[in-house]
């Protein structure tokens, strides 16, 4: 074989994930961002019972024995919000917004913290600086003269429990449901498919349920970035033996072997644990054809042996397996084979292994959700899962992983753009006045409104709500449209940089930050993963005097706005007790809150399915059937030609969603960069491209012609047919109203594609 010639900020990356990489990473983010006398103090009190919980992602600690409960990634994550860097009056009156845009999004938020409420001044493009009673006001104003489906409420999975309920109360008090969220674009398909299939949106397992399980099937996410304290959980698991079975398009260094630095024998020996036992890489858009396979080889293992399904479960707790034997049998294995990418033996294999477990797990991630057809998949994942009555028995169950901090708490506490019945009941029992019963925007719809210039303002929790959309052409447009955007952040973002007629940028406390009210030093809540709530208190001391909590900018807007409202805003800012008393009066699940939370770890939210409690319509736990083999829309030609290759977009290693650390992805050999597109040895021979050549991508969906240019190709260890660049980046490819109809999701990781040597080459 000839030798690949040198590219750039590409070379080749021997070390595990975790170890003395990770320590090394640690260290530079803590050199380049803090100093270095706070910086272990404040590292130390990340996801400790007194301390605060990291601003990454939401896997839970299960113990607080070892010296340190943070990942690189949330070291990462802790260290840019806690910067010593600043961002002051100053420096926005001497850079125009015009001139901010240049910047990237990673210089941008490199910048630092914000420390003052600015409000953007079009006569000279820059930010001024403006007093939070001024902003209030105005912000009301403009307000009461809009109806209330013209404004659009976004939320971020980085707001705590307290400041989304108010959030949502403020919003419904002003008498609209538009509520788009992070969910919406990530696990919305969970959100939709499993109360269908199992009566909750919500992962059914416990940390517990690790330590108890037989087998972990593990599809279509890289923990190594997206929730990386999962990994110690993995290696645990990995170590006592359990198999760890993967479908994933790309291989990923941290599903394939992993070194804790928390593990002094490993750290000392440079050694390292395999995480996979095994290793399928599926055709990007393959998850669901494969998931059938696997359901298929079941059966004919069960018409072969015997007392392979859970007879006695299916009849008493489910509904449709008749319907889904039917569509399996009606699934015919080269059609499997084709839309997975996988051999039949290969998926007869994991259903052997899965025949053989008697407490099994399956987590997913992404790669599932983002597709046109993620909430039937989720469903499968379900179905699989219901066939051996892996619900509501120990070291069993589903494992969505959502990776931000406290997106699912969001969604618990009210941020829905589809409340039921119940919770509004509750709402107005509570407080008055009759809450908005019709269903309003989710992001999507949120940005087509804004497209269509039927929504007027933007109110912003947190996120980087235009960055985080598909087809940055027309969201970017369209934000400077409204009448009125408002951010709430800890630093600047390209969505702030696309001003409205009036915007303003309000800069909060983060989660490392003292938050003192009235009543005295406040804690804040999350919800983890597997649905922990537990208390989060910061210690440093604020970035600057002029910031103010997330309940509270959200409070001072709400009554500026609603002069008339009976909701005592401010006494409850005073002492975050108060919220969580409401929260407790309204939301089921919370009794005793604030007692509970004073415990360390926090408590669990009841979740009917591990009590196998269906709250279904039926009352049963409900397979699906039908549908298919194809997890996304089909093209013109055919996907597998060669011609049109499936896009997925990924996160790098130093990159939270939007959010990027830095500019490497070390386990993939990229240094340096971002502009890569990572394709198989096959894919770029049958393209004639060579390792290293810049190329240029296109959409290849009928009447779209989205375009993104000198792009350099590599050779990665990619499915074939599959190929991968970096989100959000990658966005400019993917069409908005390219989404999972029944979720609304985004499909950002199957996207149609066309790669073309570059002209510029």
């Amino acid at each position: 074989m000839t030798a690949r010639r040198d590219v750039p900020g590409i070379r080749k990356y021997d070390g595990p994930a975790g170890g003395w990489g990770a320590l090394r990473a640690t260290a530079q983010a803590i050199h380049l961002q803090m100093e270095k006398f706070k910086a272990p103090i404040t590292l130390m009190r990340t996801n400790q019972p007194d301390g605060f919980d990291c601003p990454g992602c939401a896997w839970p600690d299960k113990e607080h024995r070892s010296t340190f409960q943070f990942c690189e990634n949330g070291a990462k994550a802790v260290t840019w919000e806690a910067t010593s860097k600043r961002v002051r009056p100053e420096f926005l009156a001497q850079n125009t917004v015009a001139s901010l845009l240049r910047k990237s999004d990673f210089e941008l938020e490199d910048l630092g913290r914000l420390t003052h409420p600015l409000a953007y001044d079009r006569a000279t493009d820059t930010f001024r600086a403006v007093s939070w009673e001024d902003a209030f006001a105005r912000i009301g104003e403009i307000l009461r003269g809009l109806q209330p489906d013209q404004v659009e409420f976004y939320t971020s999975g980085r707001a705590s429990n307290e400041a989304a309920y108010l959030y949502q109360l403020f919003a419904r008090e002003y008498g609209t449901n538009n509520f788009p969220d992070c969910s919406n674009m990530c696990h919305e398909a969970t959100s939709v498919g499993l109360p269908q299939s199992i009566g909750i949106g919500k992962g059914t397992v416990s940390l517990d349920d690790f330590e108890k399980c037989d087998l972990i099937l593990s599809i279509g996410h890289n923990p190594g970035t997206n929730h990386p304290r999962m990994m110690g959980t993995l290696h645990e698991a990995s170590r006592r033996g359990v198999p760890i079975i993967v479908f994933n398009p790309l291989r990923e260094r941290a599903l394939e072997r992993f070194a804790d630095p928390q593990n002094l024998l490993e750290m000392a020996t440079y050694g390292s644990t395999r995480i996979a036992s095994t290793y399928y890489q599926v055709r990007a858009g393959g998850d669901a054809a494969a998931l059938k396979g696997i359901m298929k080889a079941l059966l004919a293992l069960e018409a072969q042996q015997g007392q392979v399904l859970d007879h006695a479960f299916i009849a008493a707790h489910t509904q449709g397996f008749d319907a889904l034997v039917a569509d399996l049998e009606a699934t015919s294995w080269p059609e499997i084979e084709k839309a997975s990418g996988l051999p039949r033996e290969a998926l007869e294999q994991v259903a052997l292994a899965y025949a053989r477990s008697n407490a099994t797990i399956v987590t997913y991630g992404m790669g599932v959700t983002q597709h046109n057809r993620g909430t039937a998949t989720v469903r499968l994942i379900a179905d699989l899962l219901l066939m051996r009555g892996n619900f509501g028995k120990p070291g069993a169950g589903i494992c969505p992983l959502r990776g931000h901090s406290n997106v699912q708490g969001n969604r618990t506490v009210g941020i829905t753009e589809k409340p039921s019945a119940a919770f509004l009941q509750q709402i107005e029992d509570a407080f008055g006045f009759k809450p908005p019963p019709s269903h309003g925007h989710d992001a999507v719809k949120a940005m087509q409104a804004m497209i269509d210039g039927t929504a007027k303002a933007l109110l912003c929790l947190g996120g980087n709500f235009a960055v985080a959309l598909p087809d940055p052409e027309q969201c970017f447009a369209a934000m400077a449209t409204l009448d009125l955007s408002v951010h709430v952040a800890t630093k600047l973002n390209r969505s702030h940089l696309l001003v409205g007629r009036e915007t303003y940028v309000l800069p909060c406390l983060g989660r490392t930050e003292l938050d003192m009210q009235a009543g005295g030093r406040q804690s804040i809540t999350v919800e983890d993963s597997m649905s922990m709530v537990h208390a989060s208190a910061g210690k440093l001391a604020p970035a600057s005097e002029h910031l103010r909590s997330e309940p509270a900018i959200v409070a001072g807007m709400a009554r500026a706005t609603l002069p008339g409202s009976q909701v005592p805003w401010m006494d409850l800012v005073a002492d975050y007790d108060r919220i969580r008393d409401l929260i407790e009066r309204t939301v089921p699940g919370f009794e005793n809150y604030n007692a509970r939370i004073r415990i360390p770890g926090g408590f669990r939210l009841p979740l009917p399915p591990t009590e196998r409690q269906w709250e279904t319509r039926s009352g049963k736990a409900m397979f699906s059937a039908g549908g298919g083999v194809k997890e996304d829309v089909e093209v013109d030609v055919d996907v597998h030609a060669g011609d049109v290759l499936r896009l997925v977009t990924i996160r790098s290693h130093d990159q939270y969603n939007t959010t990027i650390y830095a500019l490497d992805d070390r386990y993939r050999g990229v240094f340096g960069r971002r502009d890569v597109l990572f394709m198989s040895e096959a894919d770029l021979a049958a393209c004639g491209l060579e390792h290293g050549d810049l190329v240029d991508i296109e959409t290849a969906l009928p009447g779209r012609h989205l375009r993104l240019a000198n792009i350099t190709a590599i050779a990665y260890d990619i499915a074939p047919g599959s190929v991968a660049a970096y989100y959000p980046e990658a966005n400019v490819l993917v069409p908005l109203d390219y989404i999972d109809e029944e979720s609304g999701t985004p499909s950002y990781k199957s996207v149609p594609v066309r790669v073309r040597r570059s002209p510029a080459a």
